[in-house]
């Protein structure tokens, strides 16, 4: 078996320094004794739920701006600072869609985008125990969906659901026979 490969950090920089992520430049050691330059971008990371009511998948609708395109997800966001993912996965999911559920089931993690994002999300399923009112963020804004599991399938080998936390959520979800 070949040994595990690595880069040794030789220096870093802070570039950019926003409200969610912050850029750094990185001259690392390869391994083969050569250096090169990594651009990281280093995010606090998220928390998302896979939320079924009554037999049916609860997703958000909502107007990523960066893709600009409103797409169909499961709710999620970011984690606050010392949070736990779980509380942050039931919190966002009460937040952005009013449900609320007792208890939550860790499917995985995540990795969105290795190669330049330190971005590691935690995946949750849950069953919906109960609804109030959605208090979404004051600059978001989001819509409730309920779908069933053939046409959330649907969807995603259509394409028309394409956010990778969703996909690999359901197919999680699935593989574990919760879905």
């Amino acid at each position: 078996m070949d040994a595990p490969h690595s880069e040794r950090t030789l220096s870093r920089e802070t570039v950019f320094s926003g409200q969610i992520i912050r850029v750094e430049h990185h001259q690392v050691e390869l391994e083969n004794g050569n250096t090169a330059l990594r651009e990281c971008c280093v995010h606090p990371g998220g928390s998302a739920v896979l939320a079924v009511w009554g037999g049916r998948v609860l997703l958000v609708r909502q107007f990523r701006y960066v893709v600009n395109k409103e797409l169909l997800e499961i709710p999620a966001g970011k984690l606050k600072s010392g949070e736990d993912p779980k509380e942050a996965a039931l919190r966002e999911l009460r937040e952005e869609t009013g449900a609320f559920c007792e208890e939550a089931v860790l499917l995985g993690t995540i990795y969105p985008s290795p190669g330049i994002l330190s971005e590691r999300d935690y995946l949750y399923f849950a069953r919906v125990s109960g609804e109030g009112r959605a208090e979404p963020d004051p600059d978001e804004f989001v819509s409730s969906v309920l779908l069933t599991k053939e046409e959330l399938f649907k969807r995603i080998h259509n394409g028309e659901i394409c956010d990778s936390k969703t996909i690999c959520a359901v197919f999680l979800a699935r593989g574990k026979g919760l879905l």
